[in-house]
């Protein structure tokens, strides 16, 4: 196996040299460093991480984190968000996934075993998990979740206005019986996107019905199942608003399964515009909230955190955008 001797001794350099040019070093000139690059390719040079790992007191390793993978974290979001950071961490890094509620305790989360974390937080409940990293001094970039913590990172999208853009489009289209299926208790998403709600309301005078507001998970069947209920209601509502776009389809389901149309009979509004919602039948109206986006964004930040160990928080809002299509029709008296 070539080390980084052999290359040295074939460059009539010094393996200090050699490393500093694998390395991209600004210390070393841009003519020797092609040579020694030139030299590693045509012997086919395989960095040694382990090797390397322990030289440079770093793991290598970029650990992404939810509150939770198997509760209230839908297949698509899921999907989204470990997309845009893995398109964006080279392939010098290792890509570590795990929901926070599978450890019993965050001994095993120190600074030699992640190189830097980001967290996809949906909920309160990992505020313990923020502080250990930060006592660990790794860095961290926190997604999804406003966090009041000056040396943090944070980025988002701003859930409370998309959902009153979403339900201000209901009202103007003429509803004033509007539902809402809302997501996880305890998730701050869900609590962003029911104020959101009722912000709407009240601004346009529309009198809040405690029967119109049914508890989801976050998927399909919780959708389903909320929407059934909803339609027992002695006034049925015209319009729902549905707190993600997996419950929205679970809803539409109910509604076709009751005989009725949508959006004839009821409309629905989801929220995030995952990509099944531009194919369902009819297509979903829905909240944009860019995940992938927020993602990438986070990996960005959190690679140049761990460059140069920078000190100071930032929080970044990226804006939600209500994408208008055919689950939404006009309310008429």
């Amino acid at each position: 196996m070539v080390t980084i001797k052999d290359i040295a001794k074939l460059a009539n350099v010094s393996h200090t040299t050699v490393s500093r040019a694998l390395n991209n070093s600004v210390l070393i000139k841009e003519d020797t460093r092609k040579k020694i690059l030139d030299l590693a390719a045509q012997l086919n040079y395989i960095p040694n991480y382990s090797a390397k790992s322990l030289v440079l007191k770093k793991s290598y390793t970029i650990g992404l984190f939810f509150t939770s993978i198997s509760n209230g974290t839908s297949p698509s979001f899921f999907v989204d968000t470990v997309k845009g950071v893995n398109s964006v961490i080279s392939e010098e890094f290792n890509l570590f996934v795990r929901g926070i509620d599978d450890y019993k305790d965050y001994a095993s989360i120190t600074k030699l075993r992640f190189d830097g974390i980001i967290l996809m937080s949906q909920s309160e409940v990992d505020s313990t998990f923020i502080y250990h990293v930060l006592q660990q001094n790794i860095p961290l970039v926190v997604l999804n979740r406003q966090v009041e913590e000056q040396k943090l990172i944070n980025i988002l999208s701003n859930d409370r206005e998309g959902s009153y853009q979403a339900v201000e489009y209901l009202i103007k289209n003429g509803h004033r019986k509007i539902a809402l299926i809302k997501g996880i208790k305890g998730f701050k998403s869900s609590v962003e996107r029911e104020e959101g709600y009722m912000e709407a309301l009240i601004d346009y005078q529309i009198p809040l019905e405690r029967s119109y507001i049914e508890c989801g998970s976050y998927d399909m069947p919780s959708g389903y199942e909320a929407m059934e209920r909803l339609l027992t209601c002695p006034n049925p509502p015209t319009a729902v608003f549905c707190s993600n776009d997996d419950m929205a389809i679970g809803a539409m389901n109910a509604i076709f399964a009751s005989n009725l149309k949508v959006p004839d009979h009821i409309s629905v509004v989801g929220f995030d515009d995952i990509g099944f919602s531009q194919y369902t039948t009819p297509h979903l109206t829905t909240v944009k909230r860019p995940i992938e986006q927020i993602s990438v964004q986070g990996a960005k930040k959190l690679l140049a955190l761990i460059e140069s160990s920078a000190k100071t928080g930032e929080q970044i809002f990226v804006n939600t955008e209500l994408m208008i299509r055919d689950s939404v029709s006009e309310q008429n008296g």
